[in-house]
């Protein structure tokens, strides 16, 4: 249907309800005598009369009420072709990177990106897992469009940061039976203090929470014994269920691990500050409508734990 057809129906819809050449004319912004040829080649068209007309009335015709129906419908389909063209042109494509550990793969970002697939189904996405201390840079190297981190001290201002939930840092021993294991257990049985210059210490590579712990050890005046630095929080509990040492790591890591049941939480007097785990992008990358999507999901699904979490 061509365009100057669609404009004769709303003229001829107008007219059915004003009945009144000179109202309708005067709100479509043409003269009387443009509408009358209007109506004349609808009528002459149809081969049948529309309006009966007068020098005082006018008045829609049989016909004409028949046409007003098809008239009607004929503009209600086109406004609904209209609005589902325009929203498949509006329908999300392209690719989305997103960084983050494998622990926040599955106890976060595993339902999140159900929700956004489900919603946006063109959108290819591309998941890289590593250790989150380098979440961080490789979004402000361009490597990544998304990435859940740990919220440094000072978020550099590239970055917007949407926090997901706070984790304590917490020391962690292996249960199996060790020369770590025994001496573990007889500080605990005398009450006396671990001496953590004898005990081999399982840490971050680097990152917020390697920063944290060189702090506390600074803080308490220990030389750690480090035994290990390792990449990942997933391979510091692994090494330390195997009885390796003693780790320190959020506790929403050892939550999801499948090791949880081999180690054990240290009661530890002076505890870490703990740290926030968020989601981050570059600022100006959320005028992208892929990321700026997910960003406005991420919302709705913190709002959403919020309120799970209150109920």
């Amino acid at each position: 249907m061509r365009i100057l057809e669609i404009r004769e129906l709303q003229l001829f819809l107008h007219l059915c309800r004003s009945l009144h050449f000179g109202n309708t004319s005067r709100e479509h912004h043409l003269s009387p005598s443009s509408l009358t040829r209007v109506i004349q080649k609808l009528e002459h068209e149809l081969g049948a009369t529309l309006f009966e007309r007068d020098s005082r009335t006018v008045r829609l015709t049989t016909s004409g009420e028949r046409f007003r129906e098809y008239a009607a419908e004929s503009l209600q389909r086109w406004g609904q072709l209209q609005k589902d063209l325009h929203q498949q042109l509006e329908v999300l494509s392209g690719r989305l990177s997103i960084f983050c550990s494998v622990t926040a793969s599955y106890s976060f970002l595993h339902e999140l990106l159900d929700q956004y697939r489900s919603r946006f189904p063109a959108v290819e996405i591309q998941l890289h897992t590593g250790d989150t201390s380098l979440a961080i840079q490789r979004i402000l190297d361009e490597q990544e469009d998304i990435g859940i981190a740990a919220r440094p001290n000072r978020v550099p201002e590239k970055l917007t940061f949407r926090a997901i939930r706070n984790s304590p840092l917490i020391f962690i021993a292996p249960k199996s039976s060790s020369p770590l294991r025994s001496t573990l257990d007889q500080c605990a049985k005398n009450d006396i203090a671990l001496p953590w210059e004898h005990i081999p210490m399982i840490l971050s590579e680097a990152g917020i929470a390697r920063e944290r712990v060189d702090r506390w050890f600074h803080e308490q005046g220990i030389r750690p014994n480090i035994y290990a630095q390792v990449g990942g929080n997933e391979a510091i509990v692994s090494m330390v269920s195997l009885g390796f040492g003693v780790g320190v790591v959020p506790q929403l890591v050892v939550e999801n691990s499948p090791m949880r049941s081999k180690i054990e939480v240290l009661n530890v007097q002076t505890q870490l500050e703990p740290f926030t785990i968020g989601l981050c992008v570059l600022r100006r990358k959320l005028n992208n409508p892929l990321i700026k999507a997910f960003w406005d999901l991420s919302q709705e699904h913190i709002a959403s734990d919020s309120i799970a979490a209150r109920s």
